[in-house]
């Protein structure tokens, strides 16, 4: 008897767990026929109208954000265009005045120059007109005649040039 007791046990054993694991699987299917009636319901329950309004408020401040951005950042490289072609003008200007100081310089010198050599030309005249000789800047072969009569350039230079009195002024 315990062996029929026992294969009597396993068989009721056997057919509790096929009864719970239907029970099982009817509750799961309820659960989700009751989740699938409740949004049957809400999608019942929407208004388009109200819906589709809400939608349109919502695009429409999105595209008036995204119209304020773009409008901030047009602005932005506005400014940052205007802020660069005035720093390549003052750039340009500075490099202009540079250049306009460098040409009066030059221009100036020239002037310095010319009438450097007019007067020193006219130095030139009036040493010729006193006969006085170079004694600076010589060329070689002059030196070389002045050094064979030393005493010549003496006596000219002494007479052409005023000589100075060598005494202490008192008055001071």
């Amino acid at each position: 008897m315990s062996s029929r007791s026992e294969e009597e046990r396993e068989r009721l054993k056997q057919e509790y767990k096929d009864h719970y694991r239907r029970i099982k699987e009817a509750k799961k299917r309820l659960k989700n026929a009751e989740q699938k009636g409740k949004i049957a319901q809400a999608v019942n329950n929407m208004n388009a109208d109200s819906l589709l309004e809400s939608v349109d408020d919502f695009l429409g401040k999105v595209k008036k954000k995204v119209t304020h951005v773009e409008a901030r950042l047009d602005v932005a490289m506005d400014s940052l265009d205007d802020e660069t072609s005035e720093a390549a003008a003052k750039i340009k200007e500075e490099e202009l005045d540079e250049e306009l100081k460098q040409q009066r310089a030059k221009q100036t010198l020239k002037q310095v120059k010319a009438e450097m050599g007019m007067l020193y030309s006219e130095i030139e005249k009036h040493a010729e007109d006193i006969k006085a000789e170079k004694t600076i800047g010589l060329k070689k072969d002059q030196e070389a005649e002045k050094e064979q009569t030393p005493e010549q350039d003496e006596h000219s230079v002494k007479d052409q040039v005023p000589k100075k009195d060598n005494k202490p002024n008192e008055d001071k």
